[in-house]
């Protein structure tokens, strides 16, 4: 397994990693598959989780391989959310929907309280991370959109996006330039899948708006 961490060619100047290219590319086809909303979406990302863990345990960044572990345990959290949903869906995949008020509050909530708490544990024991502060912000960020996903909620598409934000500019820094290129291909999936779960999130509603009494 020593090729995975080895380098496997150069692109502007960027060494790219076996392990950092491989479980990307997995990752961009399991986040393909969750727009599509199909069960498959989660053993897809696991697979990528297992890859990408062993990269970035590697180079020292706990919070992104923590990350790792978090998108393996939520898949496995999700296939199941999904497997038994799906029947709810109008054409046999999970049916999604916006959050309410009340879960945006929370899960906003849980990501500020649990930023916190994580990069004060990498500050407190610097080993753990070099990057304290954005390495946290990533690590939450990804729980609390695996777990958005997970639940159906629109609102993931949103929470991978400020995720995003941190994580290119991070990935560059710490030497994972393919991870860095390859969010842009990220991120213009995230709109695509963010746009065709508003729209079938309005027509499961719609029937249930026109129905009711004026």
């Amino acid at each position: 397994m020593n090729w995975l961490n080895s380098d496997a060619f150069t692109l502007l100047d960027q060494d790219i990693k076996w392990s950092d290219m491989t479980g990307n590319v997995i990752g961009l086809l399991g986040l393909a598959l969750g727009w599509r909303r199909s069960l498959w979406s989660w053993p897809v990302q696991f697979l990528s989780g297992v890859i990408l863990f062993a990269a970035f345990a590697t180079a020292h960044l706990s919070g992104s391989a923590g990350k790792q572990v978090v998108v393996m345990v939520v898949a496995v959290y999700g296939y199941r959310q999904w497997h038994r949903g799906k029947q709810q869906g109008e054409d046999g995949h999970i049916a999604v929907r916006f959050a309410t008020w009340g879960e945006r509050a929370a899960l906003l909530g849980a990501a500020a309280v649990g930023t916190l708490a994580v990069a004060g544990l990498f500050t407190a024991y610097p080993k753990l991370s070099w990057d304290p502060w954005p390495d946290a912000y990533i690590f939450v960020g990804t729980v609390v959109a695996m777990y958005a996903q997970a639940r159906g909620m629109v609102e993931f598409w949103f929470a991978w996006l400020l995720v995003d934000v941190v994580g290119v500019p991070l990935n560059f820094a710490n030497g994972f330039a393919f991870s860095g290129f390859v969010y842009i291909v990220y991120g213009a999936l995230v709109l695509w899948g963010m746009r065709d779960w508003w729209l079938r999130s309005r027509r499961s509603t719609r029937p249930v708006l026109e129905g009711a009494p004026a």
